[in-house]
């Protein structure tokens, strides 16, 4: 997927960005472990006439490490000013989702459309948690690089096997039951995430971001919002969207039967694809 890589200046700040695509901007924040790399659900978007700009968000890729959220996003508006852009459809992606959130409530005569996809939208991983002390370890970022390459090379080698060993941290469904939504396409699919998949600094402060309530923030979002999950997720628990819906305004919620968190791979995928972009051209520019 050819796209556009730059990098904006503001004084002593750098932020990562792409573009890709041409039409009705998308402002992407992607999820934990991702950049502007990312390619889930980009193609169908694209396909129907939207652009693409996605941030590295603060401390990944080569995005300096802010870890104040408003602050951050200050530096993502001042990205959307310097590219000439008055208002976008905002997409926030799992760990991404504070981003989002933070970001409409702060400029709300820009934002066109808010999704939510498979979001962290209140706290999240507690440090008490399991899943916390594992990820801290894991991908602390003087060993992240080394995680991702033995994972990268494993799933490689092994694609079939590598998702499996990993689907539970993803669905809530037994593996039979995964299996029955799955596509022929998922391993290649979930074996080329892994590849470009790094977490640097950025899923620290992630970490630390998704320990706030955004309460206030999610009450104070103005734009049309639609707010999308698997039922079966096992990372994001539905709390998160149901907490979503009961905050924020002019909200609608759907709820997929899809594998687990990422709803771009399976036999939904195309269900996913298609309440996006007929929510997206329900909204005026």
């Amino acid at each position: 997927m050819n796209r556009e890589i730059s990098i904006f200046k503001s004084g002593e700040t750098a932020l990562e960005y792409s573009v890709i695509g041409k039409g009705f901007p998308v402002l992407l924040f992607h999820g934990g472990h991702s950049s502007c790399h990312e390619e889930f659900g980009y193609q169908r978007l694209l396909d129907d006439g939207y652009s693409i700009i996605t941030p590295s968000r603060a401390g990944y890729g080569h995005s300096s490490p802010i870890t104040d959220l408003e602050q951050a996003c200050r530096l993502y508006k001042s990205l959307l000013d310097h590219l000439t852009i008055d208002k976008v459809h905002v997409i926030a992606v799992s760990a991404g989702g504070p981003t989002g959130i933070v970001f409409c409530s702060m400029f709300p005569e820009g934002i066109s459309s808010f999704t939510l996809q498979c979001a962290v939208t209140k706290p999240w991983l507690a440090p008490e948690d399991t899943e916390f002390k594992m990820a801290s370890r894991l991908f602390k970022p003087e060993n992240e690089k080394r995680t991702w390459k033995v994972l990268a090379a494993m799933n490689n080698l092994f694609p079939k096997l590598t998702f499996r060993m990993m689907a539970s941290s993803f669905s809530k469904l037994s593996y039979s039951e995964v299996q029955k939504r799955l596509d022929d396409h998922y391993a290649d699919a979930f074996r080329r995430m892994n590849n470009r998949q790094r977490s640097y600094s950025g899923f620290f402060i992630d970490l630390e971001q998704s320990q706030c309530d955004y309460s206030k923030e999610l009450a104070a979002i103005q734009a049309p919002t639609l707010i999308m999950h698997s039922q079966n997720d096992s990372s994001v628990p539905l709390s998160h969207p149901e907490n979503a819906k009961a905050l924020i305004p002019h909200s609608e919620l759907c709820l997929l039967d899809s594998w687990g968190h990422l709803l771009w791979i399976g036999k939904h995928s195309e269900e996913y694809d298609q309440a996006l972009v007929s929510f997206l051209s329900r909204q005026h520019g």
